[in-house]
């Protein structure tokens, strides 16, 4: 201890201005001699007075089976089989680190850095050039999932348990009380049927009942908010009138909100018992978080599947206004056909539970037709040729889509890794990860179950609300009291 008192007065000597000098290679290297030493004499004890008796140590300890010895220094280094190779010595003995210290995360830090922030594989083996870590994989690691650079460009997204099921769907209720709705397309429209017909864009409303998987599809001229409102009405004429609507917070949606609330405000000044009626049946429109298309997945999977195939049967094809809304509305009737459970135990009844059930008490089956799919399109009338298109897609749904219900196990741990005054990155997949905006966390938005899904962020110029899945934790440690 002496000797340690020693060296550090000669370093403290050599900082105070008055005797400041520039430190030279040698200086360098004689501490860092010193701190590998002072290291290893805290870490390894018991080895270094075994090693310096001479007394063998278990045949089950490291040291063993790295034949360590002690230099002329007196620094335990990797004995090894490559001593007559042409390397370096320190290559050749490297000096062994414990795997818990400061000198050892310095010195991971430095290589880390040294090496432009290289991977695990990369940073060890740079490492093993001079220094041997006892496990010194783990640690490499756990550096480099700490470094705030590597997180900005990893751009790991944060994770948390999937939440329960609302009430609305697992709860029974009459078909589209409680109603999901989103947009599929954007679809090529006709304006005529013959030739030099102009052609304009149209979209698929699709309406997905909570309860039931039923399935209702409204074609649309234009994403407006008004052509949004008159699909909304027919929808409403033949389904009756949704308790709740969920969405996304599309700007079509939003501005559907706005106007739905000014027609029951206009309505319920004009006449009491219009009001009343209003109120009663009036719809509750939920929107969700900005950016989580996640939580919307009972209706993205509806536009997943009807997109999936309708895109291979129709190809490039444009239709006229009532050639798509003829077929939609088969395609409705087939998507609501749709297995969702086998309705006895009998392996030779092959009947199954469909939305159909639940909407008219059967299967919802279309027209007899014959089958067209192996004609030519050249032969067929344009009837036919709708008919073979809904055949088609037919063929194409119901082959995969018991296979797309086998389901995939994700998010299945609890997380609490974003917390109040976290740094977080929020993501777009538009940009490179180091691109993203920094935030900081404002608040946190538990659900019923305690798990944080939602939270609200504030960055330089403005405060968002933000699923936890878009958000890209950065490893900075979050003093609690502040």
């Amino acid at each position: 201890m002496g000797s340690h008192l020693q060296v550090l007065a000669r370093l403290q000597r050599k900082l105070d201005p008055a005797h400041l000098t520039h430190l030279t290679s040698t200086d360098l290297e004689a501490s860092r001699i010193f701190w590998i030493k002072a290291t290893q004499k805290v870490y390894f004890p018991h080895e270094l007075k075994a090693l310096q008796s001479h007394t063998p140590l278990l045949s089950s300890h490291v040291f063993s089976r790295l034949t360590a010895f002690l230099d002329n220094n007196g620094v335990i280094r990797v004995g090894g089989r490559i001593s007559h190779s042409q390397l370096d010595p320190d290559s050749k003995h490297p000096i062994i680190l414990p795997r818990h210290s400061q000198f050892t995360s310095l010195v991971i830090d430095e290589t880390h850095r040294k090496t432009l922030h290289g991977g695990t594989q990369l940073t060890l083996a740079t490492i093993r050039q001079r220094y041997w870590i006892i496990g010194g994989r783990a640690p490499v690691k756990s550096h480099i999932l700490k470094c705030v650079l590597c997180a900005r460009h990893r751009g790991i997204r944060a994770q948390q348990l999937m939440g329960q099921l609302p009430a609305s769907r697992v709860q029974p209720s009459r078909p589209f009380l409680h109603t999901g709705v989103d947009y599929a397309g954007p679809l090529t429209l006709k304006t005529w049927k013959g030739r030099g017909s102009k052609t304009h864009k149209g979209w698929v409303c699709v309406f997905v009942c909570f309860a039931s998987s039923a399935v209702h599809l409204e074609v649309v001229s234009d994403y407006s908010t008004d052509s949004f409102l008159a699909a909304f009405r027919r929808f409403t004429a033949r389904r009756g009138i949704c308790h709740t609507l969920y969405s996304d917070c599309g700007t079509t949606f939003i501005g559907a909100d706005t106007a739905l609330k000014e027609l029951f405000t206009k309505a319920s000044s004009q006449n009491q018992t219009l009001s009343n009626l209003l109120l009663n049946e009036g719809t509750t429109w939920c929107f969700n978080p900005p950016a989580a298309p996640h939580m919307g997945g009972k209706w993205e999977a509806v536009v997943k599947s009807f997109k999936h195939h309708f895109i291979r049967t129709v190809k490039d094809v444009s239709f006229t206004l009532e050639e798509i809304m003829t077929l939609t509305s088969q395609i409705e009737a087939i998507l609501n056909s749709r297995p969702l459970e086998p309705l006895s135990d009998d392996p030779d009844d092959c009947v199954a539970l469909t939305p159909g059930h639940l909407l008219i008490g059967a299967p919802l089956t279309a027209v007899p037709e014959p089958s067209l799919e192996h004609l030519s399109t050249s032969r067929l009338s344009r009837w036919q040729f709708v008919q073979q298109r809904t055949q088609q897609f037919w063929t194409q749904w119901s082959s995969q889509y018991l296979q797309r219900q086998l389901s995939i196990s994700k998010w299945h741990h609890p997380r609490n890794d974003v917390k109040v005054g976290s740094l977080v990155l929020i993501t777009d997949e538009r940009t490179p990860p180091c691109k993203w905006p920094l935030a900081r966390v404002l608040d946190m938005h538990p659900g019923h179950d305690g798990l944080t899904r939602v939270v609200t962020l504030k960055t330089p110029t403005t405060t968002l609300r933000r699923p936890v899945a878009k958000l890209c934790i950065l490893p900075i440690l979050v003093d609690s009291e502040d």
